[in-house]
């Protein structure tokens, strides 16, 4: 009996192998399509860039801003290794995304927006009213609900449709972000819904 059941159970996981190596061989394709499709689309067919890339370019200024925010008050010495280590991890999470957005905005003939100085950061962050780390993670988790905010709103004023994923991924991260610098303060879970956007 245990013998006949361990036959079975080989031939469906062979079965289930084989569906997910073909599930994954889609996958991979379609994610190498959306990846290239971004591009593409945000050009018009008669070579002028799109309304898309203005808004790739807020979405850059925003990303240009989360990096200097958490370069700059990661350098203010008021952060512990523990909270500078998770500061330096989404710091790199929106280098990612300056990246992306860099690269598709000049592939859609776009100029991408450069960042501001330190100085410019430091003044409108007002970063020099910094004294604990406390201060640091609130401004850090008011900058990320921005930009969730932002992104949220972006979505629904994408002409293209292919570039409301890259716009949902941005808004995860964010989202991710926020709840974490959130759980860190002991903010409590809001009761309602919808919280961004």
């Amino acid at each position: 009996m245990f013998e006949e059941i361990s036959r079975v159970a080989d031939h469906d996981e062979s079965q289930r192998r084989s569906f997910l190596r073909k599930v994954g061989f889609v996958a991979v394709n379609l994610g190498a399509i959306a990846v290239a499709s971004p591009a593409r689309a945000a050009k018009q067919a008669n070579g002028d860039v799109d309304p898309d890339v203005n808004i790739m370019q807020g979405a850059l200024a925003i990303e240009h801003e989360g990096i200097a925010a958490y370069r700059l008050a990661g350098a203010s010495g008021l952060l512990t290794p523990g909270t500078l280590k998770v500061a330096t991890i989404f710091m790199g999470h929106h280098q990612q995304h300056r990246d992306s957005l860099e690269a598709l905005i000049a592939k859609a003939g776009g100029s991408p927006v450069k960042p501001k100085s330190d100085a410019q950061y430091t003044q409108e962050l007002n970063l020099g009213s910094l004294k604990s780390e406390g201060d640091v993670v609130a401004l850090a988790a008011k900058l990320e609900q921005g930009a969730t905010n932002a992104y949220a709103g972006q979505v629904a004023a994408l002409r293209n449709r292919q570039l409301t994923h890259l716009f949902t991924q941005l808004c995860a991260d964010e989202s991710v972000h926020w709840t974490t610098l959130n759980n860190a303060m002991a903010v409590p879970i809001p009761m309602k819904a919808y919280l961004f956007g």
